[in-house]
């Protein structure tokens, strides 16, 4: 039996939680599941936005679904990331059929450092306005920059770009770009080809020439605007899911935030949260799941039939959710 922490979170969230649970619950798997708060509305009720029963549960859990966290999310998913040493953020970029994507033929993982550059969050007010501390270790770019090349070599990936901007940060990203090179060379034996570009070029290939990327490994903030700009490729946030990994558990989560324009409208798309979802699974080692999952959400995005607002259709969350949920055989 599998432990997992549902963190449902703020806003849109919930709807989202709630879509992938129905769906979930038509596998045949052996799932205890166990609900805890955090986000802005559990900030405002109780003081504080991630309590430590929350932080308690993640670590006894074998992995956790979280929904999404607005304007507290830098004390709750960033905290969590911190806390559970999740050092990997997989953020798969993918085009699928009945989307808004810009390419139909993207099929690429970018592979960011998820503890330490800006998102220390060490920040201080000063008489001529403000400075934040930015982190760059040795080892935190040694086994981030490991993980994507054997995820290159466990996925039959063949390339890697390592992307940062040491042309102008010389110490921080020449450190990040000098570690990538030298993880590299213990790769070259299994054909996985290692290039590296400024973050600002990488920002214009993904317009440009998206297809000539396999994986890319970057730094946290860069990480964070790079993948977002995947979610444009692809149709939206709605289809981006991401996956925190640690040694020894995982956090799935779709990349959006709270979205409280639309929260509580019936009108969040359930894909990036579903396909989490599939990445969770996938991390369990349940792959026929992960399999069926992943089919049944293809399957209802082809046809378009029952699909929400924001990729062309007309579908509320749940409808969407219950027309995967009837794709599902087991």
């Amino acid at each position: 039996m599998y432990k997992i922490a549902v963190i449902p979170g703020d806003g849109v969230g919930k709807e989202v939680m709630e879509a992938t649970l129905h769906v979930l619950s038509c596998l045949n798997l052996d799932i205890k599941y166990s609900f805890a708060d955090a986000g802005d509305e559990y900030g405002e009720k109780y003081g504080e936005p991630l309590p430590i029963e929350t932080i308690n549960l993640v670590k006894d859990a074998d992995a956790c679904l979280f929904g999404a966290a607005g304007e507290t999310a830098a004390d709750v998913i960033i905290k969590l990331r911190q806390e559970m040493d999740f050092f990997v953020n997989l953020r798969p970029v993918k085009s699928y059929p009945g989307t808004n994507a810009l390419f139909d033929d993207l099929d690429f993982m970018i592979v960011r450092e998820n503890t330490e550059g800006m998102y220390v969050g060490e920040e201080e007010y000063t008489d001529e306005g403000a400075i934040a501390k930015r982190v760059i270790t040795r080892a935190a770019s040694e086994r981030i920059c490991r993980y994507a090349f054997e995820y290159a070599k466990d996925n039959n990936r063949k390339k890697v770009t390592g992307v940062h901007k040491a042309n102008v940060l010389k110490k921080t990203d020449g450190l990040f770009k000098e570690v990538f090179y030298e993880v590299a060379k213990n790769y070259e034996k299994y054909g996985i080809e290692a290039e590296d570009f400024y973050v600002d070029a990488t920002a214009m290939y993904l317009l440009t020439k998206p297809q000539n990327f396999d994986v890319i490994v970057t730094t946290n903030l860069f990480g964070d605007i790079l993948s977002d700009e995947g979610a444009g490729l692809v149709g939206g946030l709605g289809l981006m899911p991401s996956a925190n990994i640690g040694e020894n558990r995982g956090l799935f989560e779709p990349i959006h935030g709270s979205a409280p324009n639309i929260a509580g409208k019936g009108l969040a798309n359930p894909t990036a949260m579903l396909l989490s979802a599939v990445m969770m699974l996938n991390y369990l080692g349940e792959k026929e799941s992960a399999n069926i999952l992943d089919k049944a959400i293809l399957e209802v995005l082809t046809e378009k039939k029952y699909i929400t607002q924001d990729i062309g259709g007309k579908s509320s969350t749940m409808e969407m959710a219950k027309a995967i949920a009837k794709k599902i055989k087991v």
